[in-house]
């Protein structure tokens, strides 16, 4: 079964950076889609950054140019490298996987099928 583990939450002041890492285990296929989802209190959760086997990326809008997505696939981990970061950043950070390579173009939380615990990132003023 497919296990995702996120970690690298924290807390950090406006401007700063972290990097959230997810540990991925479990997929049989070559074929894959990742994401990084993130759910404020009183809100729904919204996606933030995904990427295929290919490689290709796709951001929302509020996190361009300030997120980077990656993976490593020879240690099956996936990553969020987030810069300039703001108060309305803060939230839970959920890491999401799919066995299909279309879904990276959904950032949608009902395309995806295996979900990570979250890890808490906290942005102040």
């Amino acid at each position: 079964q497919v296990q995702l583990v996120e970690s690298g939450g924290g807390s950090v002041q406006s401007g700063g950076s972290l990097r959230l890492s997810c540990a991925a285990s479990g997929f049989t296929g070559s074929r894959y889609s990742m994401a990084w989802f993130r759910q404020a209190p009183g809100k729904e959760r919204e996606g933030v950054a995904s990427i295929n086997n290919a490689g290709a990326t796709t951001y929302a809008d509020p996190v361009k140019g300030r997120f980077t997505i990656s993976q490593d696939n020879a240690v099956n981990t996936l990553y969020l490298q987030m810069n300039s970061l703001k108060p309305e950043d803060t939230a839970v950070y959920y890491c999401a996987g799919s066995d299909s390579s279309a879904t990276y173009w959904f950032l949608v939380r009902g395309r995806w099928r295996y979900w990570g615990q979250g890890t808490q990132v906290t942005v102040s003023s």
